[in-house]
Formats: C-alpha cells, structure tokens, sequence
C-alpha cells in the first residue's frame, strides 16, 4: 500500500515544543513505515521521520515572521494534490484547506478532524469527497458521517514510568480554554506546589490571570517544554490537573501524563470520560470545589496500574493499527 500523510506545516513534524498536530502525525507516519508501508509525509522540510519526506516550505510558517501561513498551506495542498495519484490514498491532517479541492484528488481522501471547531466550517466538509475519522466519540459533529474514531496515540518509550512527588502539573497551552487559572487556585486551596508548562496562547490571560500567581516556589512557569522534558516534568508530579472549560475534543497532556504514571484529576468535558478510567487513571469532576476533594484520592492511585492501562489504550502502535484498518476499508473497495 503506498499512502501520502498530508500533514500540517505551523511547526515542524515532530514539534520540538508544542505542536499537538505534528506530533500525531509524525508518530503516524514512522510507525506506518515501521510496518513495511511505503509512506511519503508532506510536512516542513526540516522534518524528521522515517517515511518519504516532501516538502515545498523550508520550516514552520510559525517560527518564521517572514513567512504567510495562507499562502504556504496553499502551495503545501497543491503539491500534494499534484502528486495523489502516486497513492492508494492520502491521509489529510490539514483540517478543512484540502477539503476544497477533495474532488480533485486522485486517490481517495480520508481526513482525521483534529477538533472540530464549530459549524463555520461544515460547508466545507459537507461538500467534500473524503471520508473522516474523528479523534474521540465526544467530538463527532451530529451533521457528519465518520469511518471510525481514532484515539490519539503517544510515544510510551519516550514517557518513562515516574516516580511521583508532592506537586501539582498543569500542561498545556495557557488560554482560558485549558483553565490555567483555575488549576492554580485548586493548587492553592490544597496548599500544593503547581508547576505549569506550555506556550502561551492570550498574552492577556497570561499577564492577568496566571503572571501574578507564578513565584517560582508555590506556582513555577516552566515555558514550553520539549518532548524530552515532558516526561520528566509529568513523572515528578502526584497528579496533572486539568480543569478544562470547553469540551476537550482529546486531550494529549492527559495521557501523555497517565503513561508517566501520574493521575490526572480532570473537569467532565468533552472527550474526558472517554479518556480517564476513573479510579485507575484518574477521576472526573464538575468543578473546583469536587477536584479539591477528589485529589488526595487521586494521589493515591496505583502509578504502575495507571501507566499499564494507559499504554494499553494509548500507545503509537495501537494508533497505527487503527489507522490501518481504516484504510484497508477505504482501499478495498477500488
């Protein structure tokens, strides 16, 4: 089977920092080659995987002020459309840009929808010729038809089991959306250290919600973390909070967590009680006043039984082999 990955070009393929997209995709595409796939990957051309790589941008448009993010996912779409028919198929991780001209691909299209962001953009799906697949049950539009759901998968060899400690961690993009804030004011209430990590979203929230809390003893801003560092920050903590406020179409840092061992205490939103297995990998909450009561408890939960069921669901591999029964039904038929 020969398959092109269209994946996306803000960073580079695996990110070096954040890049939730780019990290699934590559993790996709190396594992997909691993399995005797002949797999070309569309990503930046400072990428590094395992599979074919072909690129028309140098790097991510988002390190790079001089370069227009529009304009060179327009040019990255075109040149994987020029090349489709060299495909079985062609995996579209780009969101709704490649739908446009899904008519004109000629290998069958099948696009994974990293979140759906709201009914703006169903024209664009309605009319495309791709079949989907979804990232959790929880967030599949009533509007579309999916092939499956995927969960995510993680790099378990690269999230070693941790031996915990006394602290708190919050990992994520620092927005509103992930409840920076309100994790810190959980920490607070139970007189934990909280260390936060990720890049920051609204500058805004930042200054006023979150700067004012970071001392570097009761709450630590770590910045971005790289892959490396992220099992070590996740490994070290009793428990990762993740007091959410939207529906967290999956939530990557939740399970990257539960691989390291450490429990997660999460709001009950979106993919959340998809994603935690209460009493094993964590437990799911309405607000701050239930994720206080249930932290201790949280604490207390087997590490070495939570990465077990964590690496049972959400390892690359098991990723790799969804993905492949999805295409198998794509590609049979023609």
């Amino acid at each position: 089977m020969k398959v092109g990955i269209l994946g996306p070009i803000t960073w580079r393929t695996p990110p070096e920092h954040y890049g939730p997209w780019e990290q699934v995709t590559g993790l996709l595409a190396d594992g997909l080659a691993d399995r005797g796939v002949d797999v070309t990957l569309f990503a930046t051309g400072d990428s590094r995987t395992r599979a074919r790589l072909d690129s028309v941008i140098p790097h991510g448009y988002a390190e790079d002020p001089e370069l227009d993010g529009r304009v060179w996912e327009a040019l990255h779409v075109g040149h994987a459309l020029a090349r489709s028919g060299e495909f079985d198929l062609v995996h579209n991780h780009l969101d709704w840009l490649p739908l446009c001209f899904s008519h004109q691909f000629a290998a069958p299209l099948v696009t994974t929808i990293h979140g759906f962001s709201g009914p703006g953009i169903l024209p664009a799906y309605r009319r495309a010729a791709s079949s989907y697949v979804a990232i959790s049950d929880s967030d599949r539009s009533p509007e579309l038809e999916y092939l499956a759901t995927v969960h995510h998968g993680v790099d378990v060899d690269a999230l070693p089991l941790g031996a915990g400690g006394e602290c708190l961690v919050s990992l994520g993009r620092i927005h509103p959306d992930k409840g920076t804030a309100e994790a810190i004011t959980i920490a607070q209430r139970v007189g934990r250290r909280l260390v936060l990590a990720g890049i920051v979203h609204d500058q805004r929230y930042f200054d006023e919600e979150v700067a004012p809390h970071v001392d570097g003893d009761g709450v630590v801003y770590l910045g971005s973390v790289d892959p490396r560092e992220r099992g070590r920050v996740l490994g070290e903590a009793a428990v990762l909070l993740h007091p959410v406020a939207f529906d967290e179409p999956f939530g990557l840092s939740v399970v990257e967590s539960m691989v390291c061992g450490t429990p997660v205490v999460a709001y009950r939103r979106g993919s959340m009680p998809e994603i935690v297995d209460e009493g094993v990998t964590g437990y799911l909450v309405s607000d701050a006043d239930a994720a206080v009561s249930a932290l201790d408890a949280a604490a207390a939960l087997d590490r070495s039984r939570c990465r077990e069921r964590a690496v049972a669901r959400y390892s690359a591999a098991r990723m790799v082999s969804d993905y492949l029964d999805v295409y198998a039904g794509v590609v049979a038929p023609r």
